[in-house]
């Protein structure tokens, strides 16, 4: 039994430290430097909750930007049944699927270019990304302009108030928050 004392101390001593006080610290720590993002990140407007600046919602309105295709489960955008479809490159059924959606957003965006931005076709790994290129938020502008009865150069504007550039160019690329840009053009 003597021998088992210093162990089983050590084990009683770490298991406090590891399960109680480091997850407290960090915690605290979290809450108290990084309260926004520590909460989720959330987009309020007017005292309600209107989604997350981290997660893409499902947008399929005409007068709305779109975002990615969603492969989660259920429903598209389901934060619960995050993942990506897992189609191969070479798998037909993901040819199918892409023509399908080249089809109807074509159709959707008459004025646009014929050229379709790669990411309005393909999902995502994760399937709740919130963000687009600029180049694809601003291939979707003519309809968002139509629909909402604005001027082309009013959206263009909004758009590019809405684009985020990194500090430094080579630490990513500037990307447009669908979330937080719908929700302007529902303000205007």
């Amino acid at each position: 039994m003597n021998q088992l004392r210093p162990f089983l101390s050590t084990l009683i001593f770490l298991m406090l430290l590891t399960g109680g006080v480091y997850p407290l610290l960090t915690t605290t720590l979290g809450q108290w430097w990084f309260a926004p993002q520590a909460n989720g990140s959330l987009i309020i407007d007017n005292n309600i909750v209107r989604g997350s600046r981290l997660i893409g919602q499902n947008f399929t309105a005409e007068g709305y930007f779109h975002g990615r295709p969603s492969a989660t489960a259920d429903m598209p955008y389901n934060p619960m049944a995050s993942g990506g479809s897992n189609l191969a490159v070479s798998n037909p059924e993901l040819d199918q699927q892409i023509q399908q959606r080249i089809a109807a957003l074509r159709a959707a965006n008459p004025q646009a270019s014929a050229t379709v931005p790669v990411e309005l076709v393909t999902a995502s790994a994760s399937g709740l990304d919130n963000n687009l290129s600029p180049a694809a938020v601003a291939w979707q502008i003519p309809r968002v302009a139509n629909a909402r009865n604005l001027r082309v150069e009013t959206v263009r504007q909004l758009v590019a108030n809405y684009t985020q550039t990194p500090p430094i160019g080579y630490l990513g690329q500037p990307v447009v928050n669908l979330v937080e840009l719908n929700l302007a053009l529902d303000k205007l």
